[in-house]
């Protein structure tokens, strides 16, 4: 298992968040999935689909000094803090760098810190203990430090860890129940996460008909007008009506699946998450912004 790549438990979605003697609840952090092994001196990032990444993170020298003990496997999220708040296109520009001199001046402009929820393996493996045993492992061997540094919990309050998320404008939270034997690459109703619904305004590039849905935009440092996904949920019979009657007056090519138009009309919506490549899943709209110009619809994550 050691230096091998190591698909991680799968978290489930969940819908609302709950109090219960039995779980625990910890922040959701917004960056990438690493599990990090260690053995001596050596230490190695891997991500949630096995590719080595320690080269990108210099940082991560200094991590295993922070890990006292000689062998280990840790599951973590990686994360860049921008305002004291994680940032996920921070840690996904790190994870872009290939050049020397890129990452060595990363490492101050955006320093990456590895939060760690899980152990897997010491001089053991530990995949069949239950959490909390695996927990008390994590808090004897792993030390606070910028670099790493175990996660906080909290035991059976998992509306006020939500209600705290909200405030601080993090994701949300993940339940984990406290005898959960750890899964790898599996899914587990054991571990919930429940995020925040975030709100966003959007560009229309386009629209479908069947079923009926509107192709979100945004723009970004990079590009301009970049798709983001499709929202299909929220819209009233009047505003569908509305919509294709001014969409008329704009129509550029049309695809087999998509009218794309001319992008001037923007609306908000509501999402739940985001993948890597900033598709935005789970999605309601919310109305119309016949006044907003689209060149202000930005991504500002």
């Amino acid at each position: 298992m050691l230096f091998r790549p190591v698909k991680p438990m799968v978290v489930s979605m969940g819908n609302k968040p709950f109090d219960d003697e039995s779980f625990i609840f910890e922040p959701k952090w917004d960056g990438w999935r690493i599990i990090l092994h260690k053995q001596g001196d050596r230490i190695e990032a891997y991500t949630r689909n096995g590719h080595i990444v320690t080269s990108k993170f210099p940082e991560l020298k200094e991590a295993s000094s922070g890990i006292k003990t000689n062998t280990a496997i840790l599951d973590c999220e990686g994360i860049v803090l921008r305002n004291g708040r994680p940032a996920f296109d921070d840690f996904t520009y790190r994870g872009r760098l290939s050049n020397a001199s890129r990452i060595k001046k990363a490492v101050n402009t955006h320093p990456a810190t590895f939060v760690v929820f899980d152990v897997l393996y010491t001089d053991q493996e530990h995949l069949n203990e239950p959490l909390m045993q695996r927990k008390q492992r994590l808090s004897d061997i792993v030390a606070i430090t910028p670099v790493v540094t175990p996660t906080m919990y909290l035991e059976e309050k998992g509306k006020t860890l939500f209600e705290l998320s909200k405030e601080q404008d993090m994701e949300g939270i993940v339940a984990k129940r406290k005898d959960s034997r750890y899964m790898l690459d599996t899914r587990t109703p054991n571990w919930v996460k429940i995020k925040h619904f975030k709100s966003i305004d959007v560009i229309i590039l386009g629209y479908r008909t069947n079923p009926f849905g509107l192709v979100m935009g945004l723009n970004f440092r990079t590009v301009k007008n970049k798709p983001v996904g499709v929202v299909e949920f929220g819209f009233k019979s009047e505003e569908k009506q509305l919509f294709l009657e001014l969409a008329k007056q704009i129509h550029t090519v049309k695809d087999q699946k998509t009218q794309w138009i001319e992008p001037r009309l923007c609306c908000c919506i509501n999402y739940l998450e985001r993948t890597d490549t900033h598709q935005l899943r789970m999605t309601v709209f919310k109305g119309f912004l016949f006044d907003k110009k689209s060149e202000d619809c930005i991504w500002r994550g």
